[in-house]
């Protein structure tokens, strides 16, 4: 590979490699402000691909879209005690809305008459601002339910940051919703778990994800219970997918939202909330991509097909360039999930096919399609795959596109049933404390370890601060049917009702 490509092999370092990749793929870039990343146009087309399969998924189970202040007034916060507390540390705060000149030197400095009489939080999450809008907007049984979805940007002021997996701003969509009964807010949750989130990141990312419940010490601050995706990374670490929050009537009885039933009665709403970000492109590379670059399932990838013509001088690049036009409209003529095929003709003539190849396979292109005046003289094209590197030589005819759309599907089920396999070479079931910390042992520990857990916060405060794995989830299926039985803690040696999955996690 050239040296403009080159990254840290993931066996050496996987932080570098991960690191590297984005840089050099031409997903993101650092920005000047701490903690913020810029999204370049690579990057921003993968997650609108992601933004399109999401909306579609929420408005096909009846969500609608809106939007709501990026700025929060801190009584707001302080309203719900257990939200406030799980974001304080992470709030940013605006208290002035004017700037002056430094009269003691140079610079500016808040102007001090224009201090805000209440400080104001760039939104970490809205709750708040939502719950005190529906206030206004639920008044009656017929008003309900509410189902709103938003696109927006947070800030949590992380002090530890990478690129799409933590960093201070970020970008994602939140739904929140407002139900008559706790019934139908359960429903709500588990429909954006099952119908929405789980079929987005199988289908369309090629990740397989385990369901569950969070427990007590890892659910959302403010819900009754959180329904979390959990998936494995290639370096065998846990990674949040998405959650859904089942609010119970915690935001509804603080901004006192209340609607008449039916028979008149004066009742409190009950809630979910719900979000996904574009800490998934991040999960996406790290669940597919190799030592080449990045790897991405058709569904989601920026360019699908990249055609190559080839030539060293004016007459063939003439004719390498005719047939690569020709076979590029008939296979943005196709589609593959609902949307024309996307084809890209790299046309540049001081850069060599090997240095193209490379570019390419670093930014993840799924199949790459090699047209040389040999190939045309022979009257076939080479075909090569991104996921396994596998080259072949189709005949160029009336029915080339027709065979290179079909390897995209393809494709995006092999990534799947490799995703898959890895997961289930790296989930182990334990039952004493002297296997599960061998597990979780060194850099190179983990995967999911599957084992009995008593219940308490005690002993998962214990299991987490002496090898750094935590519970990430209580399956809402057990992953095998023995899971679902007794047995004895790992830890405490007490009683469990079932097996749960730990794991170190990102």
């Amino acid at each position: 590979m050239s040296k403009d490509f080159g990254i840290t092999p993931r066996g050496e370092n996987y932080a570098d490699w991960y690191n590297e990749l984005v840089i050099k793929a031409d997903l993101a870039d650092y920005s000047a402000v701490r903690g913020c990343m810029v999204i370049k146009p690579h990057g921003y087309a993968m997650w609108e691909l992601m933004q399109g399969a999401l909306d579609g998924l929420f408005k096909a189970t009846g969500h609608v879209n809106a939007y709501f202040p990026l700025f929060i007034p801190k009584s707001f916060f302080e309203k719900e005690a257990e939200h406030v507390d799980g974001f304080a540390k992470e709030c940013a705060v605006v208290t002035h809305h004017r700037l002056k000149a430094n009269p003691d030197g140079p610079g500016l400095i808040p102007d001090p008459a224009a201090e805000l009489e209440e400080p104001l939080i760039v939104r970490p999450t809205s709750e708040t601002i939502i719950w005190n809008t529906y206030k206004k907007w639920i008044q009656s049984y017929r008003d309900l339910p509410l189902l709103v979805n938003q696109w927006a940007n947070v800030v949590r002021w992380e002090m530890r940051t990478r690129l799409f997996l933590r960093t201070a701003e970020f970008l994602w969509q939140e739904g929140h919703t407002a139900h008559a009964t706790y019934d139908e807010a359960e429903q709500e949750a588990l429909t954006i778990l099952h119908q929405c989130y789980g079929r987005f990141v199988e289908e369309w990312m090629a990740v397989p994800v385990i369901k569950g419940v969070k427990s007590e010490g890892e659910k959302f601050p403010g819900a009754d219970h959180t329904y979390t995706m959990e998936a494995l990374t290639q370096d065998v670490r846990s990674i949040q997918a998405g959650t859904s929050h089942h609010l119970g009537q915690n935001f509804a009885k603080a901004f006192d939202v209340t609607y008449q039933s039916a028979e008149g009665k004066l009742e409190h709403v009950y809630a979910t909330s719900w979000g996904v970000s574009t800490r998934l492109v991040g999960t996406l590379i790290m669940a597919h991509s190799d030592d080449k670059g990045l790897v991405a399932p058709p569904r989601l990838a920026p360019i699908q097909v990249v055609i190559v013509p080839m030539g060293r001088d004016e007459e063939t690049r003439t004719k390498t360039h005719g047939a690569s036009d020709t076979l590029a409209q008939q296979l943005r003529e196709m589609s593959y999930g609902g949307l024309p095929i996307r084809v890209h003709i790299d046309k540049r003539e001081k850069e060599s096919p090997g240095f193209k190849y490379n570019h390419w396979e670093m930014r993840g292109v799924c199949v790459r399609v090699e047209i040389g005046p040999r190939d045309l003289e022979a009257g076939a094209v080479v075909v090569a795959r991104r996921d396994t590197g596998d080259k072949q030589t189709l005949t160029l005819d009336e029915t080339t596109a027709a065979k290179i759309a079909d390897l995209l599907p393809e494709i995006q089920q092999a990534l799947y049933d490799r995703a898959l396999a890895f997961r289930e070479a790296n989930t182990h079931r334990v039952d004493t404390w002297e296997e599960f910390a061998k597990a979780f042992e060194g850099e190179g520990g983990g995967g999911f370890v599957v084992a009995h857990w008593d219940g308490t916060q005690e002993t998962e405060d214990a299991i987490a601060e002496k090898t750094k794995a935590t519970i990430r989830c209580i399956p809402l299926e057990p992953l095998r049917s023995e899971d679902a039985q007794p047995g004895v803690c790992v830890y405490s040696g007490k009683p469990s009702k079932r097996r749960v999955v730990f794991a170190k996690a990102y």
